[in-house]
């Protein structure tokens, strides 16, 4: 897909210098790569419609061997097949790389899939690989294998623990959490004139613990939440006073995240009066259980993240507070401008590096190209996924959700 240049996406990228993950300061990358090159380019100059990566067609020209891409599932978001896979696509493209070098592919939530593709791009001549394993465990594994054969990995949007690779790409995870927590607690405020219950009861949600994104996200999202628990702002998490959260097991199935909220809404619905909820795609049954509950809209915040049709749709209908949009295109941009540089054995430049994060098994700082997330609600809704080609308006202003006509509410929100 060919998208128009965004001033939004080059201001948020613009942003990036100041983000921080785990830990973060500034880099020269890794010394795997034995050559510079003449060309450049820096992770503020990425748009959507990757025209800066033409740049790096004169390194495309020196490398051989092809890029692979390896993506989780298509279950824990719809970003791996509406966003990520087309992107990265659309950007080794742009970049130069030739078609036949290109693999972009799905493991469907498989551990043992997403090894055997990462064995079958190298068998096929693969000499980059861009991954985002379920877990930690598998990533490790196709890192060693990658190593055996000499084959470079970037993490990409989900660091491995203990692996071996020279570069991670993805947005500040820190700071995505810490956008959800404070877009809870100000949709809490703004939602107060619909009778939102000003002693706030928050089932705190969690993603699934074998993803080290969600840890960051929970240590984001729970910084802001539970100072005000211990300072009294929010009464209680599920009647647990102090700063102990109730949260739940953690988990990025849809069906079971359902599961989980069940539970504890059948425990404590009488008292339960939001919550944070980590991603849009296990938002989405949780929106339609309130309003067979009886929730109304503007009643009940809750929370998401990834800015996908069904986020922005229960945004739109007042069922969820707002959502994190991470433009992906930014993310898919930086991993394949780093991934043309290695496939050439070309040391990349600074400037697609602007922090490290650390590999809390390894005890490694990690270069890092970190990019800046957005909070989307309704007001900035237009200006934001809209302005960028994100997502189709037709995607979020048609039909109903939860008996709410979204044209309608599109109109009343200017959107």
């Amino acid at each position: 897909m060919s998208l128009p240049k965004s001033k939004t996406a080059v201001a948020a990228v613009a942003a990036t210098a100041l983000a921080v993950a785990v830990s973060s300061g500034a880099t020269a990358g890794a010394a795997v790569p034995h050559r510079n090159s003449a060309a450049a380019i820096s992770l503020s100059q990425l748009t959507n419609n990757f025209s800066a990566l033409s740049k790096l067609k004169s390194v495309a020209a020196k490398g051989k061997g092809g890029i692979a891409a390896i993506l989780p599932d298509t279950t824990s978001s719809d970003r791996w097949t509406e966003f990520d896979a087309p992107y990265l696509t659309e950007a080794m493209k742009k970049a130069g790389i030739p078609s036949s070098d290109i693999s972009v592919v799905n493991a469907h939530g498989s551990d043992q899939t997403f090894y055997t593709d990462a064995q079958g791009a190298i068998a096929k001549g693969a000499k980059v690989l861009l991954t985002t394993p379920e877990d930690s465990a598998t990533g490790t594994k196709v890192e060693k294998y990658a190593a055996q054969h000499g084959v470079k990995v970037i993490d990409y949007d989900r660091l491995t623990l203990g692996g071996s690779r020279p570069y991670y790409v993805s947005f500040n995870n820190v700071t995505v959490g810490q956008k959800i927590g404070q877009g809870y607690t100000q949709c809490v405020a703004n939602w107060d004139g619909h009778h939102v219950s000003k002693s706030q009861d928050v089932l705190i949600m969690h993603g699934a613990t074998t993803d080290n994104n969600a840890t960051l996200f929970f240590q984001g999202y729970n910084g802001v939440i539970a100072p005000l628990v211990k300072k009294g702002s929010y009464k209680a998490i599920l009647g647990i006073s102090g700063s102990n959260l109730k949260t739940t097991a953690g988990t990025w199935d849809p069906p079971t995240q359902l599961k989980e909220f069940q539970a504890e809404w059948t425990h404590y619905r009488t008292t339960m009066t939001g919550a944070v909820i980590p991603n849009d795609e296990t938002g989405a049954p949780i929106m339609n259980f309130l309003h067979q509950q009886g929730v109304k809209p503007y009643t009940f915040p809750t929370t998401g993240q990834d800015a996908t049709p069904p986020g922005l749709q229960a945004i739109v209908a007042g069922y969820q507070c707002g959502t994190v949009y991470k433009p992906v295109f930014l993310e898919a941009g930086a991993a394949v401008a780093l991934a043309v540089y290695l496939r050439a054995d070309e040391k990349p430049p600074a400037s697609l590096v602007n922090g490290t994060t650390e590999d809390t098994t390894e005890h490694k700082a990690v270069p890092s190209a970190l990019l800046q997330p957005e909070w989307v609600t309704q007001k900035n809704m237009k200006s934001t996924v809209l302005a960028d080609k994100f997502v189709p308006l037709k995607d979020i202003c048609a039909g109903n959700f939860n008996g709410v006509s979204l044209g309608a509410a599109c109109k009343k929100e200017g959107i």
